[in-house]
């Protein structure tokens, strides 16, 4: 419709810009004709207006008739009224509501200048409430702040109810690890405290460390209490230090004076537990019998004496593990020294039956032996318990050594009464001039001495100390004994005697340690004598080999009397008689040897005599030689006299 309409309009246009082109040279100014062509030129392509105008008009005007293109102008103006209808209408509606809202916003103002001289009353009425407000609400954060230091000072320097009942608990109660920590806390707090006695704080300073003072002695009053209540039950052979008295002990030691107390009722209660404990092993034996009583053992001294020591060495040691395991936090200096004054208290009690029966072992002269077994002993278990005690336990460790002396005075006087004895009646050597049978049992009696001391485990020093005394003891009553009862005898026989004696001690001597010094005086006693047998072989050769005459002249023959040759019994029928004798000897020199040689007890001895005798026999007959070939002495042809040369003599005897 709108097309066709466009179309109508655009024919039309034709129609009019043909009349206007027919009329426009006949009325040029005419109005119609002007309005005409300005419509006619108008683009409706770029008249926006326009088109809305149309594309509106096209809406209602359906019919394109010549009623209805007479009627538009009506229509338009009808449908404009009805628009404007509308609009008043409907701006009625709006005008209706607005003035709704007028009046609700004309009551809420209302209402709000009403709420505003209200609240300005109220705030003219309640001015002095708020300034208190703030102020209160100001002191009251004040106040919290105080409230929290408070409490931080109270948590800082104050028990808490359950720590303050720990501490002040029954005087029976038992003793947990609540109440070490209790303690410590007030520990603490009255170390914290001295901060304060430095601020302007002193009052409370003083006030806390007098009321944390008051808790601490009582705190320590209880805990010495059950201390000592703890340390009266620990009887039993076999105690069990728990780790709260541990603890105890611990803490107790910034009270020296209850420290020192505890460790006495301790110690006392120990020494009860040690002091039954052996009268039972020595009477009643271990449990069920076995081990058995120790005193079943008394006849025999050593196994008796060694079981006593043993068990007071094995208490002992247990005593000190049970007080290292008392102590063990304790962190004191004297430490060491406690320990070792309450294991000395301890072990006091068993000192007095231990040293009856120890004295009673000794007194019975068991014998020289077993008393120096007995003293090594008592030596080794004092070095052995002193060592884990250390001088602690010194009431023990004096009973040990009293006993010690006592079987080392026995031993030494079972020694000198035996050496008393000997020289009261000195056995005279016998034929063989072997050692006496006094001197043989002696030197048994020394072996058995030095072989006990040997397989001693008393400590090296404290033995060789020993051993000198006990050779001193031993030894030189023996070299005196042998002198007096060789001091009958020849030369000869004489040195054949202390040689063989000399040998026996010094064969004795050599199994053992610590003998140099003695085994080197010995040797020089030996050598001694070996010369005197030395010599009197030689002497006993040169005789017997027809040279000891010669021998002796050519020895005190002075130049100044005169040849050799001429003095009695230096002829030569003489020496030629002399050389044939001394022939027979060189044929088997062996042949000549003093008796006494066959009583040495030594092969080694003799085959020494033998060739230094020897020695002394070729450097005579060396002499002898020199002094006949010398044309001093006029022989004639000394080279027959004596045919063989001090060499050869020297080879065919050596």
């Amino acid at each position: 419709m709108a097309d066709a309409k466009v179309e109508s309009a655009a024919d039309s246009s034709s129609t009019a810009a043909l009349l206007q082109n027919t009329n426009a040279t006949s009325q040029p100014n005419n109005p119609l004709s002007r309005k005409l062509n300005k419509i006619l030129e108008t683009r409706l392509d770029n008249d926006k207006e326009m088109l809305e105008a149309l594309t509106a008009l096209s809406e209602f005007f359906t019919e394109n008739s010549l009623r209805t293109r007479r009627n538009l102008r009506g229509d338009i103006e009808r449908r404009s009224l009805a628009i404007n209808e509308d609009f008043a209408r409907i701006f009625k509606e709006v005008k209706e509501e607005l003035e709704s809202v007028h009046e609700d916003v004309q009551a809420m103002s209302t209402c709000c200048a009403e709420m505003t001289s209200r609240l300005k009353a109220a705030k003219e009425q309640t001015q002095d409430l708020i300034v208190k407000t703030n102020k209160l609400q100001g002191e009251n954060r004040r106040l919290e702040v105080r409230a929290q230091v408070a409490q931080a000072f109270l948590a800082k320097f104050q028990l808490s109810s359950e720590e303050m009942s720990t501490l002040r608990g029954a005087r029976d109660a038992p003793i947990s690890e609540d109440f070490f920590k209790a303690l410590s806390r007030v520990k603490q707090i009255h170390e914290d405290v001295k901060i304060l006695l430095r601020t302007n704080q002193q009052t409370a300073g003083l006030e806390i460390m007098e009321q944390m003072a008051v808790l601490q002695e009582a705190a320590y009053e209880q805990l010495y209490r059950w201390a000592q209540n703890e340390c009266r039950g620990l009887t039993q052979e076999m105690c069990d230090i728990s780790p709260i008295l541990t603890q105890a002990m611990e803490a107790l030691q910034d009270r020296p004076v209850l420290y020192k107390y505890t460790l006495d009722e301790f110690g006392t209660a120990r020494r009860s537990a040690v002091v039954r404990g052996f009268i039972d092993a020595l009477t009643r034996g271990g449990p069920g019998g076995t081990p058995r009583p120790i005193e079943m053992h008394s006849h025999d001294p050593m196994r008796y004496l060694g079981d006593m020591l043993a068990w007071l060495h094995q208490a002992t040691a247990s005593e000190r593990e049970h007080l290292e395991a008392l102590l063990k936090s304790v962190t004191l200096q004297d430490v060491e020294d406690n320990m070792q004054e309450v294991v000395g208290h301890i072990t006091e009690g068993v000192c007095r039956p231990l040293k009856v029966r120890i004295e009673q072992v000794i007194v019975a002269e068991p014998g020289a032996v077993l008393l120096y077994k007995l003293s090594n002993l008592l030596k080794f278990y004092h070095h052995t318990i002193s060592s884990i005690v250390g001088t602690g336990a010194a009431a023990l460790l004096m009973t040990i050594e009293e006993m010690h002396m006592l079987s080392k005075k026995m031993f030494f006087n079972s020694l000198s009464l035996h050496a008393s004895r000997l020289m009261d009646k000195v056995e005279l050597p016998p034929p063989d001039l072997g050692p006496t049978t006094s001197l043989t049992q002696t030197l048994a009696l020394l072996r058995e001495v030095l072989a006990s001391h040997d397989s001693s485990v008393v400590p090296v020093g404290a033995r060789q100390a020993d051993f000198a005394q006990v050779l001193s003891c031993i030894l030189d009553p023996l070299l005196q004994l042998c002198t007096v009862s060789a001091s009958n005898l020849g030369t000869a026989d004489m040195a054949t005697y202390m040689v063989n004696s000399l040998y026996v001690m010094k064969t004795t001597l050599a199994l053992f340690e610590f003998t140099d010094k003695r085994l080197e005086m010995l040797e020089f006693q030996i050598e001694a004598h070996l010369d005197t047998l030395i010599n009197e072989q030689a002497s006993y050769v040169l005789t017997r080999a027809g040279l000891s005459y010669i021998y002796n002249c050519v020895q005190q023959h002075d130049a100044k009397q005169g040849p050799l040759s001429l003095v009695p019994g230096m002829d030569v029928s003489s020496v030629k008689a002399a050389m044939v004798q001394f022939d027979r000897y060189l044929s088997s020199p062996d042949s000549l040897a003093m008796p006494q040689l066959n009583f040495l007890l030594s092969a080694a001895i003799k085959e020494q005599i033998f060739s230094q005798s020897t020695e002394l026999v070729c450097r005579a007959y060396g002499e002898v030689h020199a002094a006949l070939n010398s044309p001093a002495n006029a022989y004639k042809d000394p080279e027959r006299l004596l045919p063989r040369s001090p060499q050869q003599v020297r080879a065919l005897l050596l």
